[in-house]
């Protein structure tokens, strides 16, 4: 098994990039092939780890930054790290992609060049989040914040292929976000969207408010990339606030900081749950290949469990599962109403 990493990607890159492959290379079972400038790469590997038969490293020479134009930046930097990692997976040499560099220029390298899954109408952003029962998708997550009915529903089958593969949920919960659980909420997309999911074969619950997303109520949230977003950074927001809260509070007087020595062992466990880097890479669900977009600032942490996460879906084939649903699905019947 090969996991293509990108290791020029990203605001620690390679330093944190590299040292969180070397994290992840403690775990047996698979290769890594690293994607970037060679003699940048081999200082941060360092003598004893440039031998290493699990270690592949692939020269790049050309740099796409945050303030490259998306699509431009894939058509006029061929010889990039996210383009020849985009053309690897393609060419099916590898099972996974991992970047933390330009989120535009992945989303397009992933349309543009590895290309949608055949079926797929528009590919999604799906991270996954806590929840009180555990964890819940969110998809979408930012790739597409106007969508039609027809991006609801699939996003909501192929959310609830990847957590019964990836996350042994029997029977996913689905559920549409919107501002109001009756099933009357909502504009014309949504409602239309609901009417379809009620007939699609998934556990479709209905719609759901944001709160639910945390309190466990279901396992895929179904979304326009813009409202998916948006709560994203506000529950990663949320969590740093109310960490640094409490942080602040038992640090203030000798009782708080007695207390805090009761319940550090729980407080540890809490951050461990809602650290982003615990929690890994966003995968872009409904493209040809399993690619993961982790955090700009990611460090050597959230490479680590991306890497091991994206072993995890090649072990399970996930990517093949959606692909063979797709394959059995014609747009059109179910669909018609969605277009």
């Amino acid at each position: 098994m090969r996991i293509i990493v990108d290791a020029m990607g990203g605001d620690n890159a390679p330093d944190e990039i590299i040292k969180g492959c070397l994290e992840a290379l403690e775990t047996n079972g698979f290769e890594i092939e690293l994607l970037g400038d060679r003699a940048k790469i081999e200082k941060c590997l360092g003598k004893e780890n440039i031998k290493n038969p699990r270690i592949i490293i692939t020269e790049t020479t050309d740099e796409i930054t945050n303030l490259d134009k998306p699509t431009e930046a894939i058509k006029k930097k061929p010889n990039s790290s996210i383009v020849v990692g985009m053309k690897k997976i393609k060419a099916q040499s590898a099972q996974a992609f991992i970047s933390a560099g330009s989120t535009g220029a992945l989303l397009a390298g992933s349309l543009l060049i590895a290309g949608r899954i055949k079926g797929v109408v528009r590919p999604a952003l799906a991270p996954v989040v806590p929840s009180i029962k555990g964890q819940t998708m969110i998809i979408d997550a930012g790739m597409n914040t106007q969508i039609k009915p027809v991006n609801y529903v699939q996003f909501g089958i192929m959310g609830a292929e990847y957590m019964k593969n990836m996350h042994g949920v029997e029977r996913p919960r689905v559920g549409l976000v919107n501002v109001g659980t009756e099933e009357s909420k909502g504009n014309e997309a949504l409602k239309q969207a609901y009417e379809i999911l009620k007939k699609a074969d998934i556990n479709f619950i209905g719609n759901v408010e944001g709160r639910d997303i945390t309190d466990g109520k279901v396992d895929v949230a179904v979304c326009d990339g813009f409202t998916g977003n948006a709560m994203l950074k506000i529950m990663e927001g949320t969590g740093k606030y109310f960490m640094d809260y409490l942080k602040k509070m038992y640090s203030k007087s000798l009782s708080g900081r007695i207390s805090y020595f009761l319940v550090k062992h729980e407080l540890k466990k809490l951050k461990k749950e809602i650290d982003p880097e615990e929690l890994g890479g966003t995968p872009i669900l409904g493209v040809n290949g399993m690619i993961y977009k982790c955090h700009g600032n990611s460090r050597s942490k959230a490479i680590k469990n991306t890497i091991l996460k994206a072993c995890s879906s090649a072990c399970t084939a996930v990517l093949e599962q959606m692909k063979n649903i797709f394959a059995c699905m014609e747009v059109g019947g179910l669909y018609d109403k969605a277009l």
